[in-house]
Formats: C-alpha cells, structure tokens, sequence
C-alpha cells in the first residue's frame, strides 16, 4: 500500500491509500479462506471447494467486499502513522474503481487534532499564595482532635445547643395528628437544624421528663404541600439529655490522642501537617491561575466533534455520580424536567474549556519535548497498584495498548504543567 497527503483545509485532512492487484489478490486468498466454509459446491464437502468454483457460481465479486474492508482497516492506521496524523472522528471514506488487475485506490477525508503554535507559556506573572500557618491555625486542628475523641455523658438537664436529646413527639394541625408527624425517642441534637427551623431553640432549657409544646410554621415551600405555610404544634417529651465531655488538652490527651508524649510534640506534629497541605493547596492554585492565563493567550479552532465527545464523556461521569446516590441520568433529567439537548448546551461552554486546556498543555508538552519515560509509567504503575492492591505487572498486563498511551499522555501533560509553574513568575 502507498498512502498519499492531498491536504488539510482547516481541521480536516485528505490522503489517498493506494492498493496494487498484488495487495488486492493476497486480501482475496485471506477472504477465501475466511469463508469458504460458508459455501457448499456438488461434488466438494463444505468449505473444500476451489475460489476459482465459489467465484464461478457465486460471482467474481464475492469475496471483494471481506478482501477491501481488510485491506483498509489495515492500511488505514498505517497511513495514520506514516504522515503523523491524529484523527477525531471517523473517516469519510471514497473508494475509487475496484479492478483486480489494476488494484484500486481510496480517498480518505479526516478531521483531526488542530494544530496551533502555543505561545506565553513561559514567565506567566502569577500572585504568591499566602502559606503561613498561625497559632490559631494550630488550634483549631487541636480542637477538633479534641471533639474527636470526647465522650457523651448523661445529664438532667437544662438542655444547651449542642446536647442530644432523645425525644418523643406527635406534631398536630389543629386538632389533627399529621401524618408523618409523629415518632418515639428520636435523637435530636439542639443546633444541629435538622429539624423545622424554629423547632430545636424552644427545647432548650428542658429538662428530663419534661412536656413541652413547640409551634412552628412550615416553610412555604415545604415538600409536603398539605403542611406548607401551615402553623403546626409538636407535643414534646423528654427522656434523656447527653452532653458532649471534652478531655483538657495537655500532655496527658497527646498520648492519649496521638504518637507522641507532650503536647508540644503533638502541636509541632499538626503545624508541620498543616504547612504541608498550605504548599500543596498554593501549588495547585497557582497552577490554575498560570493554566488560566495561558489558555487565555491561545487561540485554538476546536473541531465541534471534540466538544460532542468531551460532553458525553462528562454526562457519562454525571451518569456514574447520580447512580452512587440512587440516581441515573434519566430520572435526574425527570425530576429537573430537562431535555438531555438543554443539559448539553449548559454543559458546552464547560466541554470547550475543558478540550481546549487540554490541547494547550499537550502543545507544550510537544514543544518543550516532555517525554514518559519507562521510569514515570513504572512510578505511576506502582501508585496505581498500591491504590488497587495488585501486582504492578499484572496491573500493566491488563491494560490495553490504549490503556498505556493515555496514562503517558497523562503523565506528560502532568510534566507540562510543572514545567509552566517552574517557569512562572511568582510575585
């Protein structure tokens, strides 16, 4: 096969694929032996006869249409190779006059990846991410390991925010227990509104074994729409009180709470922490500003079929997060009352950016000639495999060729964005 470059008109490429009567006749003999078995002949047992008999009665042309298709889903990513092309869609595809003696030739249309020469990625200007870590910052974290490991004690009361009750209640309209209205020793902690607003602060102050009615109006956009904006009254009785008991943060709750002996350690141990995860999140702030600033300085024809693909790759990762909550896309689109037309249009300015970032981080990654090495993919294997708990070659055995271009892909677009941030200007 001989592939031929015709040209490129914005997005789309056009190259010819020329066949010969050799390439033709040995696509023919894998055709025959493909499907011989498939013919039955007088006189021959099924899938002995000759091609020249198969041909005769069933016409020249019978095994032309297995013998193209074959030469051209072989050629076809062959000539993709050879003149460096990197399609987005499938092909539109002319085939020439077919002539077993001559061969045949196919003209092939494609669109492909735009090509643009990224620029005003080195030096971007970007802000400093204030990092610093206060004594306040410090306490805070100390404080909630403090509420990690508090107890709940049993009390009489008067009841504070904060305590859990547990409680019995029927809620009446009127003189009319609602439905739903209604349950025995169910726990509410004061504060926590989780129940109708107005309802937690009027049980502060009681005490074990007290009654008490709290009123309260339902929002006027409640679910239920037999008790929207309706004034309702919750006859309420006591039966326990815990408050939450915080050990005293010294010496004694480190080694309780911690690896280490003194509180000094512990709070040394947290700033430290802290400091680490402040570098990590400034890090990735200021690459997105510096990611911002670059995709604002390019312009890139996008071919619409990369948005397409990149919005159904996006609802495909909604479909996943709705069906983790009990969902799915098609009850999601039931309940907002949307069609998936009106999701994708809200989606499609999202879609471009998306595809576009991409195409700027892989440009640079070409430009600065940021390559995976065997080392990276090991790397990344690795951390994979201690995600998943399994072997790494048994991991790398089960991904795909596919599966091994996108993960170096992802590593060197990941090189890219480093080699940005390390040539930034921090101010």
């Amino acid at each position: 096969m001989k592939s031929t470059f015709i040209g490129k008109e914005t997005n789309e490429v056009s190259f010819t694929m020329d066949f010969t009567a050799e390439d033709f006749e040995a696509a023919l003999v894998k055709a025959y032996h493909k499907n011989k078995g498939k013919y039955a002949l007088d006189g021959f047992r099924k899938g002995k006869a000759p091609r020249k008999l198969i041909e005769t009665k069933y016409g020249e042309d019978i095994f032309y249409e297995d013998a193209i298709n074959q030469l051209f889903h072989e050629g076809y990513p062959q000539a993709l190779d050879e003149m460096d092309i990197e399609p987005v869609d499938k092909p539109s595809v002319d085939f020439g006059e077919i002539d077993k003696e001559k061969g045949f030739s196919v003209t092939v249309k494609v669109t492909v990846v735009p090509e643009f020469e990224v620029k005003d990625y080195k030096g971007v200007q970007v802000a400093k991410v204030d990092t610093t870590i206060t004594d306040k910052d410090v306490e805070k974290d100390l404080e909630a390991l403090q509420k990690r490991n508090s107890r709940m004690i049993v009390i009489d009361g008067p009841a504070k925010e904060g305590d859990t009750l547990l409680i019995d209640y029927t809620g009446y309209v009127g003189e009319d227990v609602f439905e739903g209205g209604t349950a025995e020793r169910q726990p509410l902690t004061l504060g926590s509104n989780t129940f109708i607003p107005g309802f937690e602060e009027q049980l502060i102050g009681a005490a074990v074994g007290e009654e008490r009615d709290v009123k309260v109006t339902f929002p006027e956009e409640y679910h239920s729409e037999e008790l929207a904006g309706k004034e309702a009254v919750f006859k309420c009785k006591v039966h326990e009180i815990k408050e939450t008991e915080l050990p005293p943060i010294d010496d004694e709750f480190a080694k309780e709470a911690s690896e280490f002996d003194t509180l000094e350690e512990l709070k040394q141990d947290i700033r430290t922490k802290l400091e680490k995860l402040a570098e990590e999140k400034a890090e990735y702030e200021i690459k997105n500003s510096i990611l911002e600033k670059v995709y604002e300085a390019n312009e890139v024809d996008i071919p619409d079929i990369m948005v397409e693909d990149q919005m159904d790759e996006m609802l495909q990762e909604l479909d996943q997060q709705l069906r983790y909550q009990g969902l799915d896309l098609q009850k999601y689109l039931t309940y907002t009352n949307k069609e998936i037309s009106q999701v994708r249009q809200e989606i499609r300015e999202d879609a471009h950016k998306k595809v576009k970032s991409k195409l700027v981080v892989e440009a640079v990654a070409n430009v600065e000639n940021l390559l995976a090495t065997e080392e990276d993919i090991e790397k990344e294997l690795a951390a994979m495999a201690e995600q998943y708990k399994i072997e790494p070659e048994k991991l790398r055995g089960m991904l795909s060729e596919n599966g091994l271009f996108y993960l170096e892909k992802d590593i060197k677009n990941r090189k890219a964005i480093d080699f940005m941030f390390e040539n930034a200007v921090i101010e």
